[in-house]
């Protein structure tokens, strides 16, 4: 799914007050956001086991909180801003997840669907204020709100169905399978006109956080709890070299920006 398929969908904005927040919807933009969501697994996972959880949060809250003011005093897409971003919102969107279930003892079977009622209501509350869902007219200060809103309730949805799948028998690499499936699923269906072009995109945007969590997971857990055994670590730093890669490249080539934005 394309950006040339969401194109049916931008909204009609009659006045810019700045340029589209957000990157266009590449190849590139699905790879980072796998990527994303798998390193802020085992970031989250390891800076609790370092620090403690309490800490981890704190720490992952004020940098949350520092990157999206960096994002919103900006008036344009700006690749590193914009990805430090969503690489904050992975992290600490899995605490959040994981502070419910270890910390306060919700199971995965309740977090999950009330993760999915939280999206839920942003979505609704967005689309009646704004009429649309479309990243493509996120160029007004409210509608980057709702953005990040969403954002943020992905990425714990993500991470809670991620971790509800991994424990009722089909562990990580099931996981991973199971999800790579699914994410083909709407495209599928909006290329067959089954489902349009804004909620296969969010629909996407939500199971690439399981997926990228349960491969990050995967690769970083021991045998015998079914994964390859390579640590948090260095799987946290090998998956932050490709995304600062892939991110410099774009910074560089400008691949993710519109030529109208470019200007």
């Amino acid at each position: 799914m394309t950006t040339e398929h969401l194109l049916d969908d931008r909204p009609r904005v009659p006045l810019r007050t700045m340029a589209n927040k957000v990157p266009e919807v590449t190849v590139y933009f699905w790879i980072i956001k796998v990527l994303t969501t798998g390193m802020g697994e085992t970031a989250s996972d390891l800076l609790a086991r370092l620090l403690g959880p309490v800490p981890a949060v704190g720490l992952g809250g004020l940098a949350l909180a520092a990157s999206l003011a960096v994002q919103f005093a900006v008036r344009r897409y700006v690749a590193w801003v914009y990805w430090t971003a969503v690489v904050m919102v992975s992290v600490f969107g899995t605490m959040a997840a994981d502070v419910l279930h270890v910390g306060l003892g919700v199971p995965y079977t309740l977090s999950t669907p009330f993760f999915l009622v939280v999206l839920a209501a942003v979505f609704a509350l967005w689309y009646a204020v704004e009429r649309t869902l479309s990243i493509h007219g996120i160029r007004t200060r409210r509608r980057e709100v709702f953005y990040w809103a969403a954002v943020l309730a992905t990425f714990a949805l993500g991470t809670a169905a991620g971790d509800l799948t991994a424990t009722i028998g089909l562990g990580y690499l099931g996981s991973v399978v199971l999800f790579a499936v699914a994410i083909c699923l709407p495209a599928v269906a909006h290329r067959g006109g089954f489902l349009s072009a804004v909620p296969a995109f969010w629909t996407a945007y939500v199971i690439t956080r399981p997926l990228g969590a349960s491969l990050a997971d995967w690769m970083a857990v021991g045998h015998t709890r079914g994964g390859l055994g390579l640590g948090l670590a260095p799987v946290t730093l090998a998956w932050t070299v490709a995304i600062a890669c892939f991110v410099g490249y774009l910074a560089v080539s400008r691949r993710d920006t519109s030529a109208l934005d470019a200007a």
